[in-house]
């Protein structure tokens, strides 16, 4: 791997192997996302705990401090919106030439294998892996299911990583499901964790998290079950220490409900 390439990801994914990083890209087709209406103020108390943000170069201009920043995904996918007519629509939003401008550690995009914009969304990765690998910089793509969920499924998702890497992504971004193991075998680069929508429970995030390290995952990029948490600074921690210290559910929800009142 050529030395630029190899820095940048290794800027990301941290010695232990694994890596946790905070998607805070929603408002490119949500608008304003509930606790993102002003990102910045959401970004800043948990910027510590985090090895990298996924966030859109808008964002990132407007609202990361860069002498206190951590390593950076660049959102560079979008047009489309959730009043729209199809997610799935997408096309590349900003160069690579601006991602280098911004100094970050990779770039991502969503693809959409089996939507009506299955080959447009590949064809996307395709062009980004081709100007990123000239530039030496990484390509994470997120398998991305639009509103229907039901597609997350381990045929279903070890189909869409694999056809992802297959195309020259260096780690895909992909949902936890039953049989993971199925989805991290198969595909032959870096596997990282989706969040999706929020759930219940904090032990429900906990537990799927580490099922999928358990069984392959190098990390997570958990947005909305972290900031949409009643105790954000606490949810973090907790998933860190799953992610890095190899915490088990009970042990993070432990590590969590002593660490609210600092939320």
């Amino acid at each position: 791997m050529e030395w630029g390439m190899a820095n940048r990801l290794a800027q990301l994914i941290q010695k232990d192997g694994h890596v946790l990083v905070l998607p805070v890209d929603h408002g490119y087709f949500q608008g304003p996302t509930r606790k993102l209406e002003e990102p910045g103020k959401t970004i800043e108390p948990l910027l510590p705990y985090a090895d990298g943000l996924f966030i859109t170069r808008g964002v990132l201009r407007s609202s990361v401090d860069p002498e206190f920043s951590k390593p950076v995904i660049l959102r560079v996918s979008g047009g489309t919106s959730m009043v729209g007519k199809d997610l799935a629509n997408e096309g590349i939003t900003t160069s690579m030439e601006e991602a280098i401008r911004l100094n970050v550690s990779a770039v991502g995009l969503s693809i959409f294998v089996g939507s009506d914009y299955e080959k447009e969304s590949l064809l996307n990765l395709s062009k980004l892996v081709n100007e990123g690998e000239r530039y030496g910089i990484p390509v994470m793509a997120v398998t991305a299911v639009g509103r229907e969920l039901e597609k997350r499924d381990a045929r279903y998702l070890a189909m869409a990583c694999r056809i992802a890497a297959e195309l020259g992504a260096r780690v895909v971004k992909t949902y936890w499901c039953e049989e993971f193991d199925k989805v991290a075998t198969g595909c032959p680069v870096p596997v990282i964790l989706a969040g999706g929508p929020q759930v219940d429970t904090e032990r429900e995030v906990f537990d799927f998290v580490y099922d999928g390290i358990q069984k392959g995952a190098i990390g997570v990029n958990l947005g909305r079950n972290v900031w949409q948490n009643e105790h954000p600074i606490a949810m973090i921690r907790a998933i860190r220490a799953v992610v890095h210290d190899k915490a088990t559910p009970q042990e993070a929800e432990e590590l969590y409900n002593g660490r609210k009142q600092e939320s």
